[in-house]
């Protein structure tokens, strides 16, 4: 932790409570603090990003903290929504039918938060806008039309491991979580797509909505990609039912978490922007599994920065600090006293990368100053 004057302000909230004062007063007192109603809301579309949670996963944040948020929102004079954008991988939340589904079987409905839920990408997850900001390794971002189109942007983030960022906090949710398919295909991957012949049915849905007349059926009525004239969009991965255009997972670990930091910075580039982690329910892994393990340290409490980058170091710092529970993966992982924790869980990621890339990039510092709130 930082004091210097050019630290980040951090805001921290225990989970300490007493009769009258419990979670969501002290969340709500913790917003306020932070500064949430220092933006304008009025007469603001305001997008508040959330992971919904793949089915069958418990660890996900419960509805009834996006409520509160929620109700600040609506005080502010502001039009709120939930919002996430479709999966790359195969799962409940690929397409906007199916995620809304998800998401209302885990409670994020009108009734629960008081709003709606709006998938970001659309319906195939291929409604999106490029955001031209010339960065080291994406040119153009790929953000979901409703988060771009959005006057103001809240992350709320349950802060957990995961296997390809290390950790997962407000940079993953809104870089990779409000990349449309074609991001998520931009981030993982270095290479183009490539076609499964097995799984091709020669259905032409990839053909017809290539832009670039990349695609046509080969003499054995398959889909074939022609490189020369693929640009790696990922429309044919978003749109493909068959699971035949696949993504090549040939990312170095340091460049993709490079590239979430990136776009971080186009998901809330050009807007007034706020974010929460929750540090509950600290999994090993992320939401998106349909099952969750064990945490790896106790709850810890809530965290709310106007600076992300800055979010995410000190929720390291404090999952870092924190007593380990070793009946936990940690204990597989072969955890030693002292070592950070997401490493020793996922040793192949760089999530390091990330926050150094972010601050490079101007998204926010890692130098914070930790604010306790009672």
């Amino acid at each position: 932790m930082e004091t210097a004057k050019e630290a980040s302000p951090v805001y921290f909230s225990d989970l300490r409570t007493k009769q009258g004062k419990g979670l969501l007063d002290k969340l709500g007192k913790l917003a306020v603090q932070a500064g949430l109603q220092k933006i304008n809301f009025q007469r603001k579309l305001v997008a508040l990003k959330v992971h919904f949670g793949e089915p069958g996963n418990l660890a996900y944040l419960r509805p009834n903290y996006l409520a509160v948020l929620v109700k600040l929102v609506r005080e502010g004079g502001g039009a709120p929504f939930l919002t996430d954008c479709s999966t790359l991988y195969s799962g409940r939340r690929t397409n906007a039918v199916d995620h809304l589904q998800a998401a209302e079987e885990n409670g994020f409905n009108r009734l629960a938060v008081g709003c709606n839920v709006i998938i970001g990408d659309g319906l195939k997850g291929t409604e999106y806008r490029q955001i031209p900001l010339h960065l080291p390794h994406c040119e153009a971002p790929k953000i979901g039309s409703a988060i771009v189109d959005a006057d103001v942007l809240i992350s709320v983030t349950h802060f957990k491991g995961h296997e390809m960022t290390g950790f997962g906090g407000a940079l993953k949710n809104l870089g990779m979580g409000c990349g449309s398919r074609g991001g998520k295909l931009e981030m993982h991957s270095a290479s183009k797509p490539r076609i499964v012949e097995k799984n091709c049915t020669a259905c032409m849905v990839c053909i017809r909505a290539c832009a670039h007349d990349a695609l046509r059926l080969n003499k054995d009525r398959k889909a074939e990609i022609q490189y020369d004239r693929c640009v790696g969009c990922g429309q044919c991965v978003a749109l493909c039912r068959f699971n035949a255009a696949q993504v090549l997972w040939d990312e170095s670990a340091e460049v993709a978490c490079q590239k979430v930091a990136e776009y971080a910075l186009a998901a809330v580039h050009g807007k007034p922007h706020f974010h929460f982690s929750f540090l509950l329910d600290i999994s090993p892994n992320c939401d998106c599994w349909d099952l969750n393990d064990r945490p790896i340290v106790s709850d810890l409490g809530f965290l709310a920065s106007a600076d992300p980058v800055a979010l995410d170091r000190a929720g390291v710092d404090l999952v870092n600090q924190a007593s380990p529970l070793l009946d936990s993966a940690l204990s597989e992982a072969g955890w030693k006293d002292g070592e950070d924790k997401f490493t020793a869980l996922h040793p192949k990621t760089r999530w390091q990368a990330c926050l150094d890339h972010a601050e490079r990039i101007g998204l926010g510092r890692q130098r914070y100053q930790l604010v306790k709130v009672g």
